[in-house]
């Protein structure tokens, strides 16, 4: 029963980074230029001809950085044990997708390259170390 509880942790705190990251994509009007959702089709069109290239990047930083803490949070809320290790786990799979999405769509600029190693794991980690020290608060209250 673990398994299948972890398992729906991961992909809620999957789900949860995705769309605040899809969300921080689309604070301004202007980078999104299509209409039907065909998401890889655009996305390779939308990084070469972005207006604004480096503010779309960080804002794609900023919210990735949010995105993954709060996908932390959800997934560290979901498990029973080890909190922490699952929360790195959603770390680890955003920065397996971005460094994916570097290789297929190489027209990243380069301080964007460098920073999503500084922003998914540690802010991942974040996500879970927070609902931790919330619970052994929570814990230590009781005792």
């Amino acid at each position: 029963m673990n398994f299948l509880r972890n398992t729906f942790a991961v992909l809620a705190g999957l789900f949860v980074s995705g769309l605040i990251i899809t969300l921080g994509v689309r604070i301004n009007p202007a980078w999104i230029s299509y209409d039907q959702w065909a998401p890889f089709e655009n996305w390779g069109r939308l990084l070469r001809t972005v207006k604004d290239k480096d503010y779309f990047f960080v804002a794609l930083l900023v919210s990735s950085g949010i995105g993954a803490t709060v996908g932390g949070v959800v997934t560290a809320l979901l498990v029973k044990y080890a909190k922490v290790a699952y929360a790195i786990l959603i770390g680890f799979i955003l920065l397996f997708l971005a460094m994916m999405d570097i290789i297929i769509f190489p027209f990243h600029p380069t301080f964007y390259k460098i920073l999503i190693f500084v922003i998914f794991f540690p802010f991942a980690w974040l996500g879970g170390k927070i609902v931790e020290v919330v619970y052994e608060r929570r814990r230590n209250r009781k005792a």
